[in-house]
């Protein structure tokens, strides 16, 4: 089955663009289109796509607003890839922070929109460490906890696994590195996303830096 994709944008010409990479893909359909956030609830709900790439900044309902609203209202809820023009946005790391899988820059060639589609399709989240990296330490909290994630009771091993997460590594670059199986590395993830309460890695990524288990800077 093609990966189904919802475009959540107020500019015509942006849709249309990715609706001309994405739609001569031939496991990627776009099933429907928005011109603002308001309008994500009832079409999520209709067309049950596999991804909404969505605008940040949009006049009526922002896409953080509406990706807390998909998130909050919707069992089974779609990936949410936010799409941006300006990288180190306040908008993006909220967005992040709202429980978007990943951010695309439009100015990203054909090949990268492409990929950033299928990745977080596939479960995988779309991340760019040092960016993340420079969001977090722009916008995060000013001061971390004196013991970070100290109720997480992660176990030295998937403590190193986070750590490896947060610098975007993924699951067989971590294996690699820890000299690991692949399916150990799955299992060491899944037990941080467990004890962190984290819907995926980027959650995850995020609580590591806003805790200051990961120092952003």
């Amino acid at each position: 089955m093609p990966v189904t994709v919802l475009l959540v944008d107020d500019e015509p010409l942006v849709r249309a663009g990715l609706r001309a990479v994405l739609g001569v893909q031939p496991d990627i359909e776009v099933v429907g289109e928005a011109a603002d956030g308001a309008a994500v609830i009832p079409l999520v709900r209709s067309l049950r796509p596999d991804v909404v790439a969505m605008d940040v900044r949009m006049p009526l309902l922002d896409g953080i607003e509406a990706t807390r609203a998909v998130l909050r209202t919707v069992p089974e809820p779609p990936k949410i890839l936010v799409i941006t023009t300006f990288e180190d946005d306040e908008y993006v790391y909220e967005a992040l922070r709202a429980g978007a899988d990943g951010f695309l820059l439009k100015r990203s060639r054909p090949e990268e929109i492409v990929h950033a589609v299928r990745l977080v399709a596939a479960g995988d989240s779309l991340l760019f460490p040092a960016s993340v990296r420079q969001l977090a330490a722009r916008y995060g909290p000013d001061r971390a906890p004196a013991e970070p994630l100290a109720g997480a009771r992660l176990t030295v091993r998937e403590a190193e696994v986070l750590r490896l997460m947060a610098r975007g590594l993924t699951n067989a670059e971590i294996a690699g590195r820890l000299v690991v199986g692949a399916e150990t590395v799955k299992s060491h993830v899944s037990a941080v996303l467990a004890k962190l309460g984290a819907r995926d890695r980027t959650q995850a990524v995020i609580a590591a830096y806003e805790s200051g288990f990961v120092a952003p800077r």
